[in-house]
């Protein structure tokens, strides 16, 4: 087929990408009240157009947003304590007593307890207020029918069984025998509605926080991870969509093969897809999941889009990645359902990594774009002069991303590198944007804005010409990530100054707000 510009990216822009946990803000992590509307405003004074951000789902081990317990479910952590405040559900002497927490830093471990506790405290009061104060919620409640009830009764599980993963529960639960379920809605019905009006607490927030980012002309880029979380209320619940053993254990798991970077490659362990199961359904599953997606955002980053062409099988007891095999993904066939039920695919690829021929006819075929990220390009250049000049208009062109170290932090260590393909990648970087550390994260925003690409995107980290420090993930490690945190004095005026006036000169500002800043 041929596509046309795709209703994903309709015009040329431009973006930040922040996680909310990153935003400031003295509950321990960023959350989606006062300072998400904050940097919305500031997003738009900008002339920025798109918010990009990372699963916004309950996170998992190691506080990555990449390993949730729930597909479908909002991490009520984000849930703003301010707002519930403002709303009645909290009160002052509910906030008193809150622990101390860095401000630069998640403090994930302080602030998960508290907030859990402030968030049961709200709703307990709404659970207990009049009918009319609770209007909304039971349409909430219906609307969400399909993976609501399911999530609720697997977080009241967990939660009782000392947050054992499923398959350590007792077998009748693990097995989800009905007497046995039946028993445990009955004696977790208090935490099953906590857990249902957090849920809808989330609901609520999102939809102010959007309508605001409409009226400032800013559409949200979400992210969909390929793969879900063994331990999740995804896989107990639908566990024939799963390849797993009669225990529930996964019998082959997802990762990435052995390559430049990785002898042995990447072993993530999350349970690989019966796509024969989902195909026979017709990927219904799967659409609820989009749906859902395309209710926290305008268009949603699809991560490992090379896995739905082929993907890497690695038996469950291997230790490394390294005796794997490719096997065939769902292909057209997943696209083709999902652009029918949808009406289109809002979707951009993430292509990065080893891409093959077939992969790219894939992301073509449905006229999706793809990702471009300048960090990798420079080691290109001595072969492909010309590699910044021809990046496609239909691609997302990225200074790094979450899994990147800083464009800072990037130059900074490529010079303590003498040889090989990083050293010869920075001295490409610095023939084209000059030797000054402190200068190079701006340059390289300065350029991704003046490619050909329909949008481009930098993290905050490079507009603030941020060091290591301040690196949100380093991939195959399980701890100390997605730790950064702004402050709102680092956003200096100009800073916002500058990248307005990049954004106006490289013609990716919005017409209605280049007209607003004249009147």
């Amino acid at each position: 087929m041929r596509a046309e510009a795709p209703a994903a990216l309709p015009e040329r822009a431009s973006g930040l990408l922040l996680h909310i946990t990153s935003l400031p803000g003295r509950w321990g992590v960023g959350e989606i009240g006062p300072h998400a509307r904050r940097w919305l405003r500031a997003l738009a004074a900008m002339r920025q157009r798109y918010w990009q951000f990372l699963p916004i789902g309950p996170t998992g081990y190691g506080d990555s947003p990449y390993q949730s317990p729930s597909a479908f479910a909002a991490h009520a952590l984000l849930v703003s304590a301010d707002d519930l405040r403002r709303d009645g559900w909290l009160t002052a002497g509910d906030l008193r007593g809150f622990p101390e927490t860095p401000a630069d830093r998640a403090d994930f471990v302080a602030a998960i307890p508290a907030r859990q506790a402030l968030l049961d405290a709200a709703a307990d009061r709404f659970a207990a207020a009049p009918a009319f104060r609770q209007r909304g919620f039971n349409a909430f409640r219906a609307r969400h029918r399909a993976w609501l009830p399911d999530y609720a009764l697997f977080t009241a599980i967990r939660r009782e069984m000392g947050d054992r993963e499923w398959t350590a529960w007792e077998r009748p639960l693990a097995r989800r025998e009905p007497k046995a379920l039946d028993a445990a809605r009955r004696r977790l019905a208090r935490e099953m509605r906590r857990v249902e009006i957090q849920q809808f607490f989330f609901e609520r927030q999102w939809t102010e926080l959007r309508r605001l980012a409409a009226a400032l002309g800013i559409r949200f880029i979400g992210d969909l991870p390929i793969f879900v979380s063994h331990d999740s209320a995804d896989v107990w619940a639908r566990p024939e969509l799963f390849q797993l053993d009669g225990e529930g254990r996964p019998t082959v798991v997802a990762g990435v093969p052995p390559d430049y970077f990785s002898a042995e490659g990447q072993r993530w362990g999350n349970p690989l897809y019966r796509w024969e199961a989902h195909a026979a359904e017709g990927y219904r599953w799967w659409i609820a999941r989009m749906r859902r997606a395309l209710e926290f955002a305008d268009v949603v980053r699809l991560d490992h889009f090379r896995g739905f062409q082929d993907y890497w099988e690695i038996p469950a007891s291997e230790p490394t990645a390294v005796r794997g095999r490719w096997v065939e993904g769902p292909r057209d066939a997943l696209l083709t359902a999902l652009r029918d039920a949808l009406g289109g695919l809002p979707i951009i690829a993430e292509d990065l990594g080893i891409i093959t021929d077939e992969v790219r006819a894939l992301r073509d075929r449905f006229g999706l774009p793809g990702m471009e990220v300048l960090q990798f390009l420079f080691g290109e250049l001595a072969e492909r002069p010309d590699r910044l000049e021809r990046i496609r208009e239909n691609s997302v062109v990225y200074t790094g991303t979450h899994d990147n170290d800083t464009a800072r932090g990037w130059f900074e260590a490529a010079a303590r590198v003498g040889d090989g393909e990083v050293a010869r990648a920075r001295r490409a970087a610095e023939e084209r944007l000059g030797r000054d550390p402190a200068a190079f994260a701006r340059n390289l925003i300065a350029t991704a804005w003046r490619t050909n690409a329909r949008l481009a995107i930098a993290p905050l980290q490079d507009l603030l010409s941020l060091g290591s420090e301040a690196r949100m993930n380093v991939p195959g490690t399980a701890l100390g990530n997605w730790k950064w945190r702004f402050r709102w004095e680092q956003l200096a005026p100009e800073a916002k100054t500058w990248l307005a006036q990049l954004t106006r000169e490289t013609g990716r500002a919005a017409a209605r707000a280049i007209r607003r800043s004249r009147a």
